[in-house]
């Protein structure tokens, strides 16, 4: 299979500040994974609860949504048909996540209804960023 050479103008900006937004993802998870006690405790009490409940499995999934989408990013970067499978991970790592937050610890009672904007937006990105490899794998622009 050839890769076709006429990306889209948008290609490239997209997958860059896609890039840059699971990069920002790999720094909340080192920020929740490396905090202090003292971070911890100047935390809201509904947040440090929070914190202090997140079993190891959904902290593996945080990992996967966000090294996933870098992986993905850096992949649809290079033009390689892998973006789909690190997509995929992020994707699954994101389900597990927010299903642990929302349903297993209730965050919402936490942070209330805008406690829903970002992981909406993080939802929204990861399953745009699928849909845009899988495209671009249709249309040969990644090999």
């Amino acid at each position: 299979m050839t890769v076709s050479k006429i990306l889209p103008s948008w290609f490239k900006p997209f997958a860059i500040v896609s890039l840059v937004w699971n990069l920002i993802g790999i720094l909340a998870f080192v920020a929740q994974v490396l905090m202090t006690p003292e971070a911890l405790a100047a935390l809201p009490q509904g947040e440090q609860n929070l914190i202090a409940n997140t079993p190891l499995l959904a902290t593996i999934a945080f990992a996967f949504a966000v090294f996933g989408g870098v992986i993905g990013c850096l992949a649809l970067l290079m033009k390689k048909t892998s973006a789909i499978t690190w997509f995929t991970f992020s994707l699954l790592g994101i389900a597990v996540q927010m299903f642990h937050a929302f349903f297993m610890l209730n965050s919402f009672a936490v942070f209330g209804p805008g406690g829903l904007i970002m992981p909406i937006m993080v939802a929204v990105w990861a399953i745009a960023l699928l849909t845009i490899a899988r495209k671009a794998k249709s249309e040969n622009w990644l090999n």
